[in-house]
């Protein structure tokens, strides 16, 4: 069974008609299956309470559900939200979704065994992210690089949303890193991937 929608903070309208508008289709943009890195570490995240960080129609969020997590997932997109809250009801799991703009929503602190975080970037949430995490918790996080605009995939066209070579590794040096790499992806896309420990 499906849970509630709270309307949280919403970011400028702009960007949030904007996803409403790219969100607003019959089918799910980016299919029902999550991303490959989170399915093929599943395994070493540990149990417990986990937090889909920009988490669009929520293919991330109803995997770490399907394999036993209590998820919190936020979007800024409410059409993102309403399609989360449809598959986790098709796939009979439990999502706390809620409506968020993350430039203002402040993360709960020592909340969350898990933070997922898989193509977004806000730098300055960062720091809230390893706040958010309870001692021994685990991020995990993919996304694009600088690489993925040099080479003409698709993907953001503004460098401020790509990441520079080790930038994501250095911004959670303070963690313990588990994983790191940096790779294209079916040659379609460049992306920096971690894993890291509180």
């Amino acid at each position: 069974m499906v849970v509630n929608v709270t309307s949280a903070l919403f970011a400028s309208e702009q960007d949030r008609l904007f996803w409403n508008k790219r969100y607003d289709t019959e089918t799910y943009i980016l299919g029902k299956e999550p991303v490959e890195f989170l399915k093929e570490h599943i395994n070493i995240l540990p149990g417990g309470k986990a937090l889909d960080i920009a988490m669009g129609e929520g293919r991330n969020a109803v995997f770490l559900a399907k394999n036993g997590f209590e998820v919190d997932g936020c979007d800024v997109s409410e059409i993102a939200v309403k399609k989360t809250l449809g598959l986790a009801k098709e796939n009979n799991v439990r999502v706390n979704a809620f409506v968020a703009d993350l430039e203002i929503y402040k993360l709960p602190k020592d909340a969350y065994d898990v933070v997922a975080c898989f193509y977004y970037l806000q730098r300055s949430l960062i720091p809230q992210i390893k706040e958010a995490l309870k001692p021994g918790g685990m991020v995990i996080y993919e996304t694009y690089t600088i690489e993925n605009w040099e080479r003409g995939f698709e993907g953001p066209k503004n460098r401020d949303y790509l990441l520079k070579t080790n930038e994501l590794l250095d911004l959670f040096k303070d963690l313990t890193i588990i994983y790191y790499k940096e790779l294209v992806l079916d040659d379609k896309k460049a992306v920096a991937s971690l894993i890291a420990r509180k």
